[in-house]
């Protein structure tokens, strides 16, 4: 089969001449020093993965430091003669303690210390309340508070006010369990007790110790620098997208299999972009952690209103939303003509610029830690969008099937301000005179005198140079012209659809422009949320 642009060609050679032919990934030679290329590709890799983020180093680097200064415990006789075996519980506790954020090794070791805290308490107490009942109801005692541990503390790390604490909740239950049943074994309950939580004890100031001393990597650092990548992202996407809405011809569109997807090797913005709407969960994340860690840094006062963070994130995935949607009228399979799409291009191109402008400087302000007044960018901004708005409702006759201009024809529409004042009353009138008519009516006086004489000519010929792309929209999936053809799809009852489906064609710039307007109206909420973190944080005035 050997068909067009979206078609798979199958060749099927001879049973002869058939061969399998398996290369390896990554080399250009099927024989020989295929395990040297494959091993040479995984390092390379590895050393991408590490070059991207090179904090990625520094936490592997400070793990295999904790757990090796806790295990010198045992590797020396002095300290394993005065711990014993119980100082293992300092190698799991640097294990499961140590996380990749201060912030978040601080909540961590904060959940393992009540946790074990809480669990040796109870462990002592039925331990003890076990020795007194007697050798036959002892086992029976501690397996029944075995049980009911494990189910309270799995039931209550599912409930929704306690599910930061779920750590805590998994170290009480692991914990008592040990302690508890090794204690019934050695027959003193209160000295494992004391040893393990000494142990367990060490190993948490380690890890603590480590990830605040060498190579600190914190949340709240973190969480400001994404938070200023998104800005930057948000309006690098908005800018390419409004820019391949204008340029593009709407000759090449990618397959649908791309678009269902989202494959578009080239809009890069726009992969960034998604990456920040699913960067939700980590960056309130790290939003959390960051609440745990001490000043430093920049942020040098006490109760930093982390909490900000997270509603400027809100509002900033709010107005992400807006640009994502109108990627998919870029992306969409019906598309207003080219040379409508640039008749409004001055105008749609203001808005973005001012838009993106004031994005990324609202960006630069949290990112220096600044506090400056953006009325002026607003109030542009807001002159910008009204002037398109103004622009579009008085050249909304552009938008109707009459007007639209054949695909070959790349010039802009004149606007009413481009015509004679002849020619704008004649516009005037007679686009009032059919609006007063039946549709019937409309339909019949289409290219006889409801036309300016500036598109008289070009509305005589629209059905005629329009066919090819009429005849593509028609159907679902969109078929051949031929085979449109062959069904007969251009008789008289097609006629009404198809003019259906080329007004909503032009319609499709109503959409794109609404929705950039309803863009301008949320970054009102995003000015207001950026101010209000900048009064908490205290961010410096702008010239100060």
């Amino acid at each position: 089969m050997n068909g067009k642009k979206g078609s798979v060609e199958i060749n099927i050679p001879s049973a002869g001449t058939t061969k399998i032919k398996v290369q390896q990934p990554g080399s250009g030679k099927s024989s020989g020093g295929d395990g040297d290329f494959s091993i040479k590709a995984w390092v390379w890799k590895v050393w991408e993965f590490a070059r991207e983020d090179s904090n990625r180093v520094k936490f592997s680097f400070k793990v295999g430091l904790a757990v090796l200064l806790v295990s010198l415990l045992i590797l020396f006789r002095a300290p394993y003669e005065i711990f014993g075996t119980n100082i293992i519980w300092s190698i799991l506790t640097v294990a499961v303690m140590f996380e990749y954020t201060v912030g978040a090794t601080f909540n961590r070791g904060f959940n393992r210390a009540l946790g074990s805290l809480l669990a040796g308490i109870l462990a002592i107490a039925v331990a003890q309340f076990a020795l007194s009942t007697g050798r036959v109801a002892e086992p029976i005692i501690i397996g029944s508070s075995i049980f009911l541990i494990g189910a309270v503390t799995s039931f209550m790390k599912l409930w929704p006010s306690l599910v930061p604490y779920e750590y805590g909740f998994r170290v009480i239950l692991f914990t008592y369990c040990l302690i508890i049943v090794s204690g019934y074994r050695m027959g003193n309950p209160i000295r494992t007790s004391m040893d393990r939580l000494y142990s367990i004890a060490i190993g948490g100031f380690v890890a603590v110790l480590v990830n605040v001393l060498v190579f600190p990597i914190w949340a709240g650092e973190q969480l400001h620098k994404e938070l200023v990548n998104s800005f930057n992202s948000l309006a690098d996407s908005l800018e390419e997208c409004v820019n391949k809405y204008l340029e593009d011809d709407g000759l090449d569109h990618p397959d649908f299999t791309k678009t269902l997807m989202d494959e578009f090797p080239d809009e890069p913005a726009y992969k960034k972009c998604k990456n920040t709407l699913n960067s939700s969960a980590k960056l309130e994340s790290l939003s959390i952690s960051a609440k745990w860690e001490p000043p430093h840094g920049r942020f040098r006062h006490f109760f930093y209103p982390w909490s900000e963070y997270v509603k400027v994130v809100a509002v900033l995935h709010y107005c992400t939303y807006e640009v994502m949607a109108l990627h998919g009228v870029l992306h969409s399979e019906i598309q207003a003509p080219y040379n409508l799409r640039v008749t409004f291009q001055s105008e749609i191109q203001e808005v973005t610029s001012q838009a993106a402008e004031l994005v990324r400087n609202l960006g630069k302000d949290i990112g220096n830690m600044k506090r400056s007044v953006k009325t002026c960018l607003l109030k542009r901004l807001h002159s910008s969008t009204e002037r398109l708005q103004g622009s579009i409702d008085m050249h909304s006759y552009l938008l109707t099937t009459a007007y639209c201009d054949p695909p070959e024809n790349s010039k802009p529409f004149p606007k009413l301000f481009e015509l004679s004042n002849d020619q704008q009353a004649d516009a005037e009138s007679e686009s009032n005179h059919d609006l007063e008519k039946d549709s019937d009516l409309t339909t019949q006086k289409t290219f006889s005198g409801t036309l300016p004489p500036a598109f008289a000519a070009q509305a005589e010929s629209y059905h005629e140079t329009m066919r090819k792309q009429s005849r593509r929209l028609h159907s679902w999936p969109s078929r051949e012209v031929d085979a449109f053809e062959d069904d007969g799809g251009l008789g008289v009852d097609s006629l009404p659809r198809m003019r259906a489906l080329e007004s909503t064609a032009a319609l499709s710039l109503a959409t794109f422009t609404s929705l950039l307007i309803e863009f301008v109206a949320r970054l009102d909420h995003l000015a207001e949320v950026v101010d209000e973190l900048s009064k908490l944080a205290k961010f410096k005035h702008e010239g100060l």
